[in-house]
């Protein structure tokens, strides 16, 4: 199909859905081939329609097309065949068997005897291969995942499981402009224009002269107004993401219509964001209209960066004894930069502080393990150069791939260790590049070498996965990437060859050729939406291109790179928007979408012809190497304030004398800190001692931390409430960080709004300005349904939607979804028993809700269509908490039982379960109300626990460290990250919180009550919970057991909670 007869039938499906004809859309869809929609194949697999799902499948391909398909369609039957079975009807069975499952006969007779067997059973469960078949609506639901994957992994469907970024109502939009421009042209242009027919062209009739028309330059468009799509209307449905074309969408009103009396249209100046459109605001919205919220890295539109958002002053200058070869920022820790040069040294920088955390240099571990070509290489030569030094996606393990024969993969860890973990002997002659990838959840390094091969191993183990071959030059580079769940490999060679391989044995499935035959290596954009490459070939020529990655076709040459390189010019990409190449002796900076050069960086000059170039993650940092073996670090101003901030910790960690304990081998518990209080008198803690899972507490030193207990030491401000005599349950803020949500536990919401004013420009929740507690102008008010019994011993919960639309709660009944502006309950369900226990949305979709619930069990329910897609067991007591990592792609949670548990988000399998490690002389209650959270890392998870406070890598729950309090006169009522994880906030019943340092749970504050609660000897209050701002890291607030609640943060002289050094004012 040509491309633009398949953009067409695109378009007519996205109107036909719109319109719902769902039957047509999805007979188009089959007749076409263009799109396979994965989302109305589940459905046909949930309601077993096996023969309309045949007849779908039909046009995208045949049993006999290959083995994949072959086996989608056997899967199919065979289902179809058990289920006969399962409801004793045999003579459909025999049938089935005969007419649906004949065609595997002659490939594997013995499946086809082995079922024909079933027959004679009077429970096929009989059988050991199906003694686990449980009933019909579970297995159809471990049916679809298979199925999807074989769909997924069948070249048939290549690019036919993505529906198109389309704007909403597109085929009209261009209708409209068809109209406009059929108006524009005609003689007698009428100012009131009627469209009676799209079946011939517009032209006005001649108007009657004394109605005559005025210019055609100074009507309206009326046409737009015909048939305009971008009307915000009270039925209007906000559009799902792109490629959600199942997604109900309601019809349109006419132009002439208008809202009704009484509404009033909430304007937004980005009125063509999906997540931002105007809507009524005394609209009630059904619960299918709860739009989406797209994957964190999905194109919204051209962004508004300008260059002066790059990094262009030079911060900070690292040596590195000789020419640098190549760099990578750690994926998570902003400032950790890894660097390989040419003399073989490996060198781990914290930028923030200009300290080197670790030295490596080239030396092969076991020299008798190598081969004899590698020994008597190394006999002739010792010494090797770097090719390549690169990061794991979780930042725990880095590899540094050698010019002779070796790679090396080292373990970075808490209170960043370095370790050797694997020596692989890769190829013969030298590891030219590796990337690491995850395919099938294991990590995997591919490399590639002189040896023209491409390997791929167990990043864990070291063991031999898969070897490529079909290279005829040395392969120089390997590029890593997923989509769709379908992991892939770009190779690239010195003779410009280019190749695609899949995690298999059956060879390249492409191959292509980069521009001028030159040695190039690949990167996607930051969201892996778009591919570029950049090499030099044997002429010094250069280019840097994008590639059209399902097609093999350069889309975009990019031009300004010079024609006489010395080596190989490097590049990176940042912020889904720059590349940078270093060209030269600068760096050469294009906006993606222009094939012009935008800017040039010369960073103080001195650089070498070709420097390497290096973003962080953010696009904050740049690194560059410099022509007198250095590293040059380039910041933007959010980076200079990244790398102040780094330089104010190691600061407020400097005992007296002006030694440090920063260092990688620092221990951290025999170290000292001081802090002066406002009247410069140090005041010492006798209990701030952290705890490590490998650390005894005997010998450990005591060290001091401030002390806050006065009132003019941090601002606290009691939000504005009428408090019936109720306890705050839970509390959050909304992610824009200017709104403040409490549930009490009686089930009313309360929901507190700061506005912009003199005192507080950007209205954002401070304790320095007043909120108001908000309602709509209706007066209504969010309220759960209650226990039939006692309100008191149910267990609220609560979770809010990414875009602040939506709140999901419950308080031991029914789960209720409200709308956040008209306070509207949208939609309950769920009812008890068993009660919600704990509340949480799916990542990246508004509809799907994660509930944990009191009988022990975990349900992923979808909002829209009210079907529980999947159950999940594994605790003996009821759900108390629940996170997610979309960087690891897990759920996890924990339960009363004192257990954690790791569930993969793809099949909802348990991977890893593990009950709390409690320190030496602490003891766990039998019921356990516990609590876990993500660090921004999506790699670390803190969990609270009434007796300490714990961190554990997700990957498997290693517990890395934790910490109590000795005296545990008192137990922990809350904890949470703060808004940029660098520190975590743990109340008591005592009434003090507790501020520690997150990379190693040192204790460095502690708020008393009496400095942030008014003194009332009558009245005992104190925090049940607490929550941080999402942005302000040293602000947060809490919920009180007398119902009130307060924020707290920092006073101005204060500025943090950090530990001061001894002297300062």
């Amino acid at each position: 199909m040509a491309t633009v007869e398949k953009e067409l039938t695109f378009l007519i499906l996205q109107f036909l859905d719109e319109e719902k004809h769902k039957e047509t859309v999805h007979r188009l869809e089959s007749e076409s081939g263009c799109y396979f929609n994965m989302r109305y194949f589940e459905e046909l697999v949930t309601n077993g329609e096996w023969d309309e799902m045949e007849k779908y499948l039909s046009g995208f391909t045949k049993i006999q097309d290959n083995e994949q398909s072959m086996e989608i369609f056997f899967e199919i039957r065979k289902q179809k065949y058990l289920e006969a079975l399962d409801k004793g009807d045999h003579a459909k069975a025999l049938d089935i068997l005969r007419k649906d499952l004949r065609f595997c006969a002659p490939f594997s007779e013995d499946i086809f005897k082995e079922m024909m067997l079933l027959l004679t059973l009077d429970d096929f469960r009989e059988n050991p291969k199906l003694s686990t078949y449980k009933d019909t609506e579970s297995e159809r639901g471990l049916l679809f995942p298979v199925l999807e994957k074989l769909i997924k992994t069948n070249p048939l469907f290549r690019d036919k499981l993505d529906f198109p970024t389309v704007k909403t109502s597109r085929l009209r939009t261009l209708i409209n402009q068809s109209l406009n421009w059929q108006h524009h042209l005609c003689k007698n242009p009428r100012p009131n224009l009627e469209i009676e027919t799209l079946f011939v062209d517009h032209i006005c009739k001649k108007p009657i002269a004394a109605r005559a028309a005025s210019p055609a330059t100074n009507h309206p468009n009326i046409a737009t107004e015909v048939l305009s799509p971008h009307d915000p209307t009270p039925g209007s449905t906000i559009p799902a993401a792109p490629g959600a074309l199942g997604a109900p969408v309601r019809r349109r009103r006419s132009a002439s219509s208008r809202p009704a009396a009484g509404h009033m249209e909430c304007q937004t100046a980005d009125s063509n964001n999906p997540l931002k459109r105007s809507r009524p605001c005394e609209t009630s919205q059904e619960v299918g209209n709860i739009p989406p919220v797209p994957y964190s890295g999905q194109p919204h539109g051209h962004n508004t960066l300008s260059p002066d958002d790059l990094p262009k002053i030079v911060v900070a200058t690292l040596p590195q004894g000789s020419p640098v070869t190549s760099m990578d920022f750690h994926p998570f820790q902003q400032i950790v930069l890894l660097v390989g040069t040419f003399g073989g040294d490996v060198f781990l920088w914290d930028v923030g502080i200009r300290r080197k955390i670790s030295e490596k240099c080239f030396d092969v571990w076991k020299p008798d393990a190598c081969s004899i070509e590698l020994q008597t290489s190394l006999y002739a030569d010792e010494t090797a150069s770097v090719n390549h030094v690169a990061w794991c996606p979780d930042g725990t393990l880095f590899g540094v791939a050698y010019s002779k024969n070796i790679v090396h993969i080292y373990s970075f860890g808490w209170e960043n260790v370095v370790r050797s973990r694997l020596e692989i002997e890769a190829h013969t002659g030298g590891v030219n590049h590796l990337a690491f990838s995850y395919p099938n959840e294991q990590l995997y390094v591919v490399t590639c070498g002189d040896d023209r091969l491409i390997k791929v191993w167990d990043a864990i183990t070291g063991a031999i996965r898969f070897t490529f071959e079909g290279h005829e030059a040395p392969v120089f580079s390997v590029c890593t990437h997923q989509k769709e769940n379908i992991q892939f490999v770009f190779s690239t060679a010195t003779d410009g060859k280019v190749k695609t391989w899949l995690y298999d044995e059956l060879g390249a499935r492409g191959t292509y050729d980069a521009p001028g035959h030159s040695s190039s290596r690949m990167a996607y954009s930051s969201n892996g939406t778009r591919l570029f490459s950049c090499g030099t070939n044997n002429e010094g020529e250069s280019f840097l291109v994008e590639w059209e990655d399902s097609e093999g076709s350069i889309k975009r040459t990019y031009q300004g790179l010079g024609q006489r390189a010395v080596g190989i010019v490097q590049f990176d990409t940042t912020k889904n928007r720059f590349l940078a190449a270093g060209d030269e002796s600068t760096i050469k900076i294009w906006d993606m979408d222009n094939t012009n050069p935008l800017t040039t960086i010369h960073a103080d000059g001195g650089l070498p012809a070709s420097p390497c170039v290096r973003f962080n993650k953010e696009g904050t940092l740049l690194a560059v190497s410099t022509g007198d073996y250095g590293v040059r670090i380039l910041a933007t101003d959010n980076g200079f304030r990244l790398l102040r901030t780094a330089e104010n910790r190691l600061l407020a960690t400097k005992v007296p004398g002006g030694v440090g304990f920063g260092s990688s081998n620092a221990n951290a518990d025999q170290s000292t800190s001081f802090a002066a209080t406002k009247k410069n008198e140090v005041r010492p803690l006798a209990d701030g001692m952290p705890r490590t899972s490998n650390v005894s507490g005997e010998g450990s030193t005591r060290w001091k931390v401030t002390e806050i207990t006065e009132p003019s030491q941090c601002y606290s401000l009691r939000l504005p409430d009428n408090v019936t005599d109720t306890k705050v349950s839970r509390l959050i803020y909304t992610n824009s960080g200017s709104e403040v949500l409490a549930l009490a536990s009686n089930g009313e919401h309360k929901l507190w709004k700061w506005q912009n004013s003199d005192d507080n420009l950007d209205g954002k929740a401070t304790a320095k300005a007043r909120p108001v507690l908000w309602k709509p102008k209706s007066g209504i008010t969010m309220i759960n349904e209650t226990s039939d019994t006692n309100p008191e011993e149910a267990i609220p919960c609560l979770a809010l939607s990414k875009n602040d639309s939506y709140l999901v709660s419950a308080s031991g009944g029914q789960i209720s979804v409200f709308n956040m502006v008209t306070f509207k309950s949208m939609v309950t369900c769920m009812p008890p028993p068993p009660a919600a226990t704990f509340l949480a949305f799916y990542p990246s979709e508004n509809n799907i809700i994660c509930i944990g619930l009191e009988d022990s069990s975990i349900k992923i329910y979808n909002l829209r269509s009210g079907e529980v897609r999947a159950v999940l067991k594994g605790h003996k007591n009821r759900i108390t908490g629940l996170a997610f990592s979309r960087g690891m792609d897990v759920l996890v949670s924990s339960g009363a039982d004192s257990q954690l548990c790791v569930w993969g988000m793809f099949r909802w399998r348990k991977r890893h379960s593990k009950y709390l490690q409690v320190p030496q002389g602490r003891s766990t209650p039998a019921v356990s109300n516990t609590r876990v959270q993500f660090h921004q890392n999506g790699i670390h998870l803190l969990v609270v626990n009434e007796t300490h406070i714990a961190i554990y890598h997700a990957r498997k729950l290693d517990l890395l460290n934790n910490w109590f309090r000795l005296e545990a006169t008192t137990p922990i009522t809350s904890g949470t990250y703060s808004g940029d994880s660098q520190s975590i906030f743990v109340s008591f019943e005592d009434g003090t919180v507790d501020v520690l340092t997150a990379s190693n749970l040192r204790l460095r504050c502690r708020i008393n009550p009496t400095a942030y609660l008014p003194s009332n000897p009558s009245s005992r209050a104190y925090p049940l919970v607490i929550a941080a701002h999402p942005s302000e890291s040293n602000q947060f607030a809490v919920g009180l057991s007398n119902g009130h609640v307060y924020v707290v943060e920092p006073s101005k002289t204060e500025g943090t909670w950090e530990t001061s050094p001894p002297g300062s004012s």
